[in-house]
């Protein structure tokens, strides 16, 4: 049997199956603004749960006609890092704010108990993975 840690004490993990060069191809896509510096404040975080079940392809156009910006894989990171409890079991969110060139979408969800950041196919909608936004960015 697995017995699992409390909450919050696992370390999260990368998936292996992000390539050989790992994360170092996403970049932000063309519908993120970023801030300068590069330390900046994200407000009004949210995960997205309306769109679990929906294609992330699906959900960026509402996403933006809100006036609200999809995280990037850093942000996520970021994200879980200052707030875990954003990330709960069956209640993930994929970040499409970043792609690598290909149809991949990073996500972060629990496994095994712990954080983990993999990736979905932009096409495929998951019942737990919604998608994240922020209200806005803050330098």
């Amino acid at each position: 049997m697995l017995r699992l840690a409390p909450r919050g004490t696992r370390p999260g993990v990368v998936d292996r199956n992000h390539g050989e060069k790992g994360l170092a191809p996403y970049r932000p896509t063309e519908h993120v603004r970023l801030p300068r510096p590069d330390a900046y404040l994200l407000l009004d975080v949210d995960r997205g749960e309306e769109f679990r079940d929906v294609r992330p392809e699906d959900a960026l156009p509402t996403i933006l006609a809100r006036g609200r910006s999809p995280l990037t894989i850093e942000e996520g990171v970021a994200v879980v890092t200052h707030a875990p409890g954003l990330l709960e079991k069956n209640r993930c969110f994929m970040l499409s704010g970043s792609r690598r060139g290909d149809r991949r979408v990073p996500a972060m969800w629990i496994s095994a108990g712990a954080p983990k950041l993999g990736w979905c196919w932009d096409g495929n909608p998951h019942s737990w993975l919604g998608v994240a936004s922020a209200g806005s960015r803050v330098a």
